[in-house]
């Protein structure tokens, strides 16, 4: 495909380590800006395919796939929010950078609110991108999730969990690219990292008070106001008509025009 030809062609890898995992990131653009761009559950960098090198123009642009995901290798220990926060601060030392806005889909969401939890000197605003956001007493339901993640049915499981993402909005094309991506991570990621999302901890209700973007799918799920405004006082959030959970690939422009106005008021 053209458009991943040119995310090649726009990127330095790089590798940062760890807990003996190489963790695989690139970065793309200049700019006096940092923006590090965070996949979700069993995904990996490619979802951003379409914002790098739009982004790029502007900033400077980092990408990274999650321990256990994409090129990156597995830890030793298991996945948890903590482990994927500190996946972000050790690229963040690898390419030198100070100062970073994170953005983060579905799983990344909370991602990068650990990362701002255990190293908030480093962190300028956050963007959800249709970010799972729940509180402490809902928090058990993953694991139960991640249970069916396990054992002999296991690959059915996640085709069937991956489809209840899907919604009619969703193209053949992306079905066929996300379902592939999502399922390429073997079955031990896809229940560690759902597992990780059952931690109680990393849902306390604790607010955020730096500038937050919420960008959120039509009519999304995910997007309850209430309890965003509540962690996330200062919050901007909207929603693009028209689309599902990976709204960054269904309607690029649209979402790219409404992430650079939000990262062009930054100071």
């Amino acid at each position: 495909m053209k458009w991943m030809a040119g995310l090649a062609a726009a990127l330095t890898l790089n590798a940062a380590t760890i807990d003996g995992a190489k963790i695989n990131w690139a970065v793309a653009g200049k700019g006096d800006k940092t923006v590090v761009l965070v996949h979700g559950w069993t995904c990996d960098s490619t979802t951003w395919a379409k914002q790098v090198p739009v982004l790029a123009r502007k900033y400077q642009v980092i990408t990274l796939d999650l321990p256990g995901h994409g090129k990156s290798g597995a830890p030793k220990r298991a996945l948890s929010m903590d482990l994927f926060a500190k996946a972000i601060e050790a690229v963040r030392r690898d390419a030198k950078v100070d100062k970073m806005i994170l953005v983060g889909h579905s799983m990344g969401t909370p991602v990068i609110r650990q990362y701002a939890r255990l190293f908030p000197n480093h962190v300028t605003a956050l963007v959800l991108v249709d970010g799972t956001v729940i509180t402490e007493k809902t928090a058990a339901g993953f694991g139960g999730v991640a249970d069916r993640f396990k054992g002999p049915d296991a690959a059915k499981a996640r085709v069937e969990f991956i489809h209840g993402m899907f919604t009619p909005m969703t193209s053949p094309e992306l079905r066929t690219k996300i379902e592939k991506m999502m399922t390429a991570p073997p079955d031990a990621t896809a229940a560690g990292a759902m597992t990780a999302m059952a931690d109680p901890a990393i849902w306390k209700e604790d607010a955020t008070t730096i500038p937050v973007l919420g960008i959120y799918a039509d009519k999304s799920r995910l997007g309850n106001r209430e309890l965003l405004s509540k962690i996330f006082p200062s919050i901007e959030y909207t929603e693009i008509a028209g689309t599902d959970h990976f709204l960054m690939l269904e309607k690029p422009e649209e979402f790219n025009r409404t992430l650079i106005a939000f990262l062009d008021k930054l100071q």
